[in-house]
């Protein structure tokens, strides 16, 4: 992410981020200062960068339309300053907020026209966690760059940015770089990874995973008052748990499950701004996966 704003304004010429409500991007400087949540990523760390912009992210549960939110994008930050704008097309630690269709468009759109780089912050989402290799896919979003981390190395730590070569080629040689840049190992696990997803099996059982579990949690809002909304793509689902009745957030419920699942084997975890959402990650590969049949490191018991 750090790499991404220091590209964008090598190219633009410009200071600006703009960043959205809700959002995660890392808690390095510059990716806390986008990141919106407070507690725990930046309470006590300030101060944060300057020249940090925020617009309403589209969340119709809680009464921010697309267009609503579209309004306040427009009016947020002078073009003139903008570097960049990032965003997440399915919001991670916000609660799996899936962007819109149509936002993503009229923002993309408004980027191209003001010339401002517009990233992708899959870190979270990529790597068949919706159902495609990037949700941006299935959301007909082509970002100027768009950023990969986690299920990308297959457990090791690797990450990348992705984008186009005029944007890329901006910064001067040796501008981006780093102390575990291009190591070896990491990079052949992502290589690893790469090689899963050649014949589409994996996408393939990712998408009869979210069709499942879509299916449950649809049930679970009809039949609990507790359930207030459930959301995501393919297998990346989260559900809010609300007061009865009500739409208020109810995080003591979230912890209460979250707890209770603990004590019987099950890990969950806790997302949102309120702390009232329960998000889930399915493993899309079986035990049997074709990358543990192939690994020269991985023997069976």
């Amino acid at each position: 992410m750090e790499n991404a704003v220091k590209i964008a304004r090598a190219y633009t010429g410009r200071p600006g981020v703009l960043a959205f409500e809700h959002a995660f991007h890392g808690r390095t400087f510059m990716a806390m200062t986008l990141t919106y949540k407070e507690k725990p990523y930046k309470a006590g760390f300030a101060p944060f960068n300057s020249d940090v912009h925020r617009a309403p992210f589209p969340y119709p549960y809680h009464g921010v339309s697309a267009d609503a939110a579209y309004a306040a994008f427009e009016k947020a930050a002078d073009p003139k300053t903008l570097a960049a704008v990032i965003l997440e097309p399915v919001q991670g630690e916000g609660g799996f907020l899936p962007a819109p269709k149509e936002w993503l468009a009229k923002v993309a759109a408004w980027c191209a026209t003001h010339k401002v780089v517009l990233i992708a912050d899959e870190i979270q989402s990529g790597f068949g966690r919706t159902g495609t290799l990037f949700a941006s896919e299935q959301l007909g979003l082509v970002p100027d760059l768009l950023l990969s981390a986690k299920g990308l190395g297959g457990g090791m730590p690797i990450s990348a940015v992705t984008g186009r070569a005029e944007i890329m080629d901006a910064p001067a040689e040796g501008g981006i770089g780093g102390t575990f840049g291009g190591n070896p190992v990491a990079c052949a696990s992502a290589l690893a990874v790469l090689d899963l997803f050649e014949d589409g099996t994996l996408l393939k059982r990712a998408k009869a995973l979210g069709d499942s579990v879509s299916a449950r949690l649809e049930g679970w809002k009809q039949a609990y008052p507790v359930v207030g909304d459930v959301r995501g793509l393919g297998p990346m689902r989260a559900f809010e748990l609300v007061k009865p009745g009500t739409t208020d957030a109810h995080p003591d419920a979230a912890r209460a499950l979250v707890k209770f699942c603990w004590e019987r084997g099950v890990v969950i975890l806790t997302a949102g701004s309120y702390g009232n959402c329960v998000r889930l990650l399915f493993p899309s590969s079986s035990p049997t996966s074709s990358w543990r049949r192939r690994s020269r490191f991985w023997k069976p018991a």
